[in-house]
């Protein structure tokens, strides 16, 4: 998360509808386990836009598709007005198409009192990441505060993301990953990956030297012992506007997806999404032409295009991106994006619709 205003950061619960354009005409698209792919011949692989309506206000998606006709979820920043900021919470029974807010992961009475301890000032919690393992479902946080690195990543786990499931609650698991002000890196906008041998890993990182990455172990989804943060990916020059990291694995490779440039300032934002790969979760990850993302490197995916402004704080879940942006429709809010990802003859993800990528 960047370094932005707090009311931007954490939208008060909305209940407006927002109808976002659909498949481009010109190029026919095929959903295959959630990935959109292009099926006329000589076509351009697209993206193509899932259309949201119902309380899509929110900030930095973590999504959940649903397998077949389950639920999809979205975890997202909470709201220092509502629950002591808790993580807020958002499903849609029908595919994605329609959601609706169902309140927030844990109540004021269960806030995380150490992570307040650890980090005076919180007010809200940020970027939460959902990952599921072995039946249970792990949810990663961050507590900080604005232009600050001494912050912390919490988890919570549940056996369940159904609110309605007697078994539903999330118990509060206490500290992963800490940062202080006189390391060089920050400790939020945890993601998680896991390799091809089934080990957790996390990503990290906020400004200051970028993204990190560090192991974990199942069960306790918590650091693997004697494991420390490595440098993946930064932005060389100040303020090094860099954060948000999520891997996809996709055909043998991971692709590391970061925002970078400013976020939380509403149509004046410039956030925008770029990629790099890898072979291994540690990197070195780079673009098409081989520049390290340690060394300023990524492709951009997804910029600011119309009423689409600052696009970023993504996530993915079988083949959907999810992602926030400004409205410039409705005077700057924050609001879900959801896109089936394509992907290129040589294997590079595109987020760009047709549309997008004619104009």
């Amino acid at each position: 998360m960047p370094e932005g205003d707090a009311a931007a950061r954490a939208p008060r619960p909305r209940r407006r509808g927002l109808l976002v354009a659909a498949a481009v005409a010109a190029v026919a698209l095929v959903a295959a386990g959630g990935v959109a792919v292009a099926t006329r011949a000589g076509a351009a692989p697209a993206a193509t836009d899932v259309p949201v309506a119902g309380d899509v206000g929110v900030h930095d998606p973590a999504l959940v598709v649903g397998e077949g006709d389950d639920p999809w979820y979205v975890y997202s920043t909470g709201d220092e007005r509502e629950n002591a900021g808790a993580v807020q919470v958002r499903r849609s029974t029908d595919r994605g198409a329609t959601w609706e807010y169902l309140g927030t992961a844990w109540g004021p009475s269960d806030s995380p009192r150490w992570a307040q301890e650890a980090v005076p000032g919180v007010v809200n919690y940020w970027a939460p990441e959902l990952y599921e393992h072995d039946g249970t479902w792990y949810l990663y946080y961050a507590a900080s505060t604005f232009g600050s690195n001494r912050s912390v990543i919490g988890l919570r786990t549940s056996p369940t993301l159904d609110p309605d499931d007697p078994d539903y609650g999330w118990v509060d698991r206490g500290e992963v990953w800490r940062s202080e002000p006189t390391d060089d890196y920050n400790a939020i906008d945890p993601g998680i990956v896991e390799d091809a041998d089934g080990t957790p890993w996390m990503l990290f990182g906020s400004y200051w030297s970028g993204i990190q990455v560090v192991e974990l172990a199942w069960p306790d989804g918590l650091p693997a012992a004697g494991a420390s943060p490595v440098g993946v990916a930064s932005r060389l020059a100040a303020p090094h506007a860099i954060e948000a990291p999520y891997v996809v694995p996709h055909d043998g490779w991971y692709y590391l997806l970061v925002s970078q440039d400013a976020c939380c300032q509403g149509t004046d934002s410039t956030y925008k999404v770029a990629v790099g790969r890898s072979r291994d979760v540690t990197g070195p990850y780079v673009t098409r032409d081989g520049t390290d993302l340690l060394l300023d490197g990524g492709d951009v995916l997804l910029e600011s295009a119309g009423d689409r402004v600052g696009p970023g704080g993504q996530s993915a879940s079988r083949g959907v991106l999810a992602y926030h942006y400004y409205d410039a429709a409705t005077g700057g809010t924050p609001t879900l994006g959801l896109r089936e990802i394509a992907w290129d003859p040589d294997g590079w993800p595109v987020l760009a619709t047709a549309d997008e990528q004619a104009g």
